[in-house]
């Protein structure tokens, strides 16, 4: 039995079934109506997300966190271009799941999903890779409804790096949600979205190691 077959189980059997629809139905469109409002004023200068009916304002980050951030946008961007893989995408680009809206510090999309997006687009389709750089203020949803979000809806590849500990966690589908592939500060980050990246993990956060990997992905392309 799935998580979800065991999750309705008990309501399924429920002599108040009737009731708890209507009143998930009622939770549903008053959602709709949130969230309809979130889009019309929402603007490119603030960073938001849409979760569980509640309009998410991000803070500030702080200095290693934006660092952290553009390492891993540096390295993927570069990569992703050279070999014409799609695009990618880093903070407020708003990606667009069935119930909430996320914006991710740093996405990937494949040619697919790069084929759908244009110069005036503001709502982007799930990413095929997501990466989150924790924070304390982030942090649960990023290990909570993002995690299970993510895996429930077509982000075949998700990494969460904790930028204090220099540590990357690479979560890739399973059997039942995300399974754990790695979590390390050491050794060699390989994608499996796409196809022949790798770098050390170290040069996520290592200004000098960051900038070997960079020219290493330059030379891949002579």
């Amino acid at each position: 039995m799935t998580s979800l077959e065991n999750l309705l189980e008990p309501i399924l059997h429920s002599p108040r079934l009737p009731e708890l629809v209507d009143t998930l139905q009622k939770r549903i469109e008053a959602e709709k109506k949130l969230r309809l409002d979130f889009y019309q004023n929402m603007t490119p200068e603030r960073k938001v997300e849409f979760i569980d009916g509640e309009v998410i304002l991000h803070s500030p980050a702080r200095n290693r966190h934006l660092d952290t951030t553009k390492n891993v946008l540096v390295l993927l961007d570069s990569f992703v271009k050279l070999h014409q893989l799609g695009t990618v995408k880093c903070e407020k680009c708003l990606c667009v799941f069935p119930r909430n809206d996320y914006e991710p510090d740093v996405v990937f999309f494949g040619l697919e999903k790069t084929a759908l997006i244009h110069g005036d687009t503001m709502q982007f389709p799930p990413p095929d890779l997501a990466v989150e750089v924790l924070s304390a203020s982030t942090e649960k949803n990023d290990r909570g409804v993002k995690f299970e979000d993510f895996a429930a809806n077509g982000v075949a590849e998700y990494w969460i790096i904790d930028a204090d500990k220099e540590t990357l966690e690479q979560y890739l589908p399973g059997a039942d949600g995300y399974e754990l592939k790695i979590k390390s500060n050491s050794g060699v980050l390989k994608s499996f979205v796409i196809p022949g990246f790798h770098c050390e993990i170290a040069a996520l956060f290592d200004e000098k190691k960051n900038l070997a990997a960079l020219q290493e992905i330059l030379r891949s392309g002579n």
